[in-house]
């Protein structure tokens, strides 16, 4: 089901939300939470704490089961972990830079500036992996050698990444373009 509002869209398990203050551009995708999976969460670590406790306060001595059951508790606790980020935010600020932003929903708030110098041009990545295939929205920046993720912890859709990514071009004077204009045309004079 998507939803469009102004400014806001929403996909999935994600919210996109754009606006304007002061001069500063913003955009923010919220993760909507599910108290399923916060629920599954404290099961996992009860389970967790279960296991290891009757592992360790068991009569009979450290084993190779003991082990396994340990590691095991260890996995599924961290399958059920539930997911402590509220809200990714891209802060572009004219002639200054871009801020990241991860908002906890514990309160807490990661931030890295990157200066305007310094970013090259915005990137929108297909990542395909052996499992799974997905968008990310990258920074290319000047004397670095691994580009910069705008979203550290999300892989929102990528009609959510489209409008931060122009808006990215534009704040760097880059060339917007779509995957279907970058492919180059073979010069007829060469063949």
């Amino acid at each position: 089901m998507v939803q469009e509002q102004k400014g806001e869209t929403s996909s999935g398990m994600y919210t996109y939300k754009h606006h304007g203050d002061k001069g500063v551009d913003i955009h923010e995708i919220f993760v909507k939470k599910s108290r399923t999976r916060v629920l599954l969460s404290y099961c996992g670590l009860i389970l967790l704490l279960a296991i290891v406790c009757r592992s360790l306060l068991g009569k009979e001595k450290l084993c190779l089961e003991s082990v396994w059951s340990v590691t095991f508790g260890i996995l599924v606790a961290k399958c059920l972990q539930y997911k402590p980020v509220k809200k990714e935010s891209v802060v572009i600020m004219p002639s200054f830079g871009v801020q990241l932003e991860i908002h906890f929903w514990s309160g807490r708030v990661d931030r890295h500036f990157v200066p305007i110098g310094k970013i090259l041009k915005p990137l929108l990545n297909e990542c395909v992996t052996p499992v799974t295939c997905y968008w990310s929205l990258a920074l290319l920046l000047r004397d670095e050698e691994e580009l910069k993720l705008v979203f550290q912890k999300f892989r929102p859709p990528v009609k959510m990444l489209v409008p931060i990514w122009r808006a990215l071009c534009a704040f760097t004077d880059s060339e917007c373009t779509s995957r279907h204009s970058a492919v180059s045309k073979p010069n007829r004079s060469e063949a």
